[in-house]
């Protein structure tokens, strides 16, 4: 494919499909009223966004009510932590999550720490997962709020939220789980699960950039206190015009992705194992992360080789040696630190992320180069230890 740019970054955001792009246009050709209005074009752009808060609480099973719209995956975990642990400040100041979380995530608990809340960081093992027990010994008779990861963006990791989350029922303790990479790539029952907050975005599953949300459980002492204020919208817990299109994007990208979930995952399986098998015979390559994780993201560590420089080498391979919104610090991931690897290891991590598009010839195209790229650079290095 000499030429052709094969993108395989699909975990820091994914096309928007032909469907939710038509909802798109129809609606911001159809309506471009205030949603706020009480006319008969405000109550027809209303309308709209009933229809999309109902499509998405299709997804995962809860009730539209249930639901806030926001910018995005960062407001939503913002508003989640911040929102929910200030509410809680009458039942502890002590609050709970894990080294490996998304900046959103890991940053506001920081800014909380400034306020004077108590944040405990539980460790992951060697292979990412969070062990129930560990995370029950972090628990304290004032912790008051959690907050852990669906799955892993680096690593793709898959938390046991179930077992999490029952813990926290257990304790009285408010659970969030930032699940950006979860939802409409994984079955989510938000009926059953024991979850109180969760958030999540549109880009990450063929949807619009711009436009997330925050699913707040119906349940006694589930609440947050809004980030921002004016205009009273959202039952002020989220005040601000709604965009109209973006939200029937969302919608729409909610109601593909609840016929797709199953053969989606069949589909990244097999690419993911056939990727796989391409490079695993590379000399002084590991996988990072649990290998029964998201199937959609794979992981890699090559030993004496730059990521920075693989990087240029694997081009035309669009891929990342991180998280997305990390990737310009030029530091080592954290997210693989805290699972021991070393700063060499971490800086050669190549993330590969699949998606729904990506085809057999990408795939064994891109372990072509992978193989390619490592040999070329060990060629450039006839230093390296034996």
């Amino acid at each position: 494919m000499p030429g052709k740019m094969i993108y395989l970054d699909y975990a820091a955001s994914t096309p928007v499909d032909s469907r939710v792009l038509d909802r798109m246009r129809e609606v911001a050709e159809l309506n471009c009223a205030n949603p706020s209005s009480t006319h008969a074009a405000g109550r027809e752009a209303q309308a709209i966004i009933a229809e999309a808060a109902a499509q998405l609480a299709e997804l995962l099973n809860v009730s539209p009510g249930s639901l806030i719209w926001t910018s995005g995956a960062t407001e939503s975990d913002n508003l989640a932590i911040a929102g929910g642990a200030r509410h809680r400040t009458h039942r502890g100041k002590h609050l709970v999550t894990m080294k490996t979380e998304h900046k959103a995530v890991t940053d506001v608990f920081e800014a909380l720490a400034k306020e004077g809340f108590d944040v405990t960081w539980v460790d992951a093992g060697a292979d990412g997962l969070l062990c129930p027990d560990s995370f029950a010994a972090a628990l304290r008779d004032d912790t008051q709020f959690a907050s852990i990861m669906y799955v892993n963006n680096e690593t793709g990791v898959i938390q046991d939220i179930e077992a999490l989350g029952t813990i926290c029922r257990e304790r009285d303790v408010l659970f969030h789980v930032d699940a950006a990479q979860a939802v409409g790539k994984l079955p989510i029952d938000l009926g059953n699960l024991p979850v109180d907050l969760l958030s999540l975005t549109g880009h990450k599953f063929y949807g619009p950039k711009g436009i997330g949300a925050l699913y707040i459980a119906d349940r006694a002492g589930c609440h947050v206190e809004p980030i921002l204020y004016g205009g009273g919208q959202q039952r002020s817990i989220r005040p601000g015009t709604l965009p109209t299109d973006l939200i029937a994007g969302l919608g729409m990208a909610a109601a593909v992705a609840a016929t797709r979930i199953e053969p989606d995952l069949a589909h990244l399986r097999a690419l993911r194992q056939l990727l796989w098998e391409g490079i695993r015979c590379v000399d002084g390559i590991r996988l990072n992360g649990d290998p029964g994780g998201f199937p959609g993201i794979l992981n890699v560590s090559v030993e004496d080789i730059d990521g920075e420089s693989l990087l240029l080498a694997l081009e035309p391979l669009l891929v990342a040696t991180g998280s997305a919104c990390n990737s310009k610090t030029g530091e080592p991931s954290y997210v693989l630190r805290a699972l021991g690897l070393g700063d060499d290891q971490a800086q050669s991590a190549i993330r590969f992320s699949l998606g729904r598009p990506t085809t057999r010839d990408e795939v064994e195209f891109a372990a072509a180069r992978y193989r390619d790229a490592v040999a070329h650079l060990r060629k450039l290095a006839p230093d390296r230890a034996a």
